[in-house]
């Protein structure tokens, strides 16, 4: 167990958990990073915001159907995030593709 308040209760969370959580963390920040350098690179962008639905079904699927977490503030800050970050990059989407558009206009 990584944390136990009183050994007669059953651990929630084991090392392997924790650790596999860790580098799924560390995962979708490198993603995050790359496309914030290359915005303008689609499929990257489109990746980048596929983290942030993951994150946030994760995080929402722990409150409300396996009911493993409360909404505290630990809990609230990144599903407003995730959330907030998707309604950033589904606005960015319609602009990086107007600006596809337009230089396929250019080509032309």
């Amino acid at each position: 167990c990584v944390v136990s308040m009183c050994s007669f209760l059953p651990c929630a969370v084991n090392g392997l958990q924790a650790r596999t959580f860790g580098v799924w963390t560390l995962l979708s920040s490198v993603i995050r990073c790359l496309c914030a350098i290359d915005i303008r690179n689609r499929t990257l962008y489109h990746i980048t915001l596929f983290t942030f639905f993951l994150a946030l079904a994760h995080f929402l699927s722990e409150v409300f159907i396996y009911r493993t977490a409360a909404l505290t503030i630990g809990v609230m800050a990144p599903l407003m995030v995730a959330s907030f970050s998707i309604m950033g990059m589904l606005i960015g989407l319609q602009y990086l593709e107007v600006e596809a558009l337009s230089q396929n206009k250019k080509k032309n």
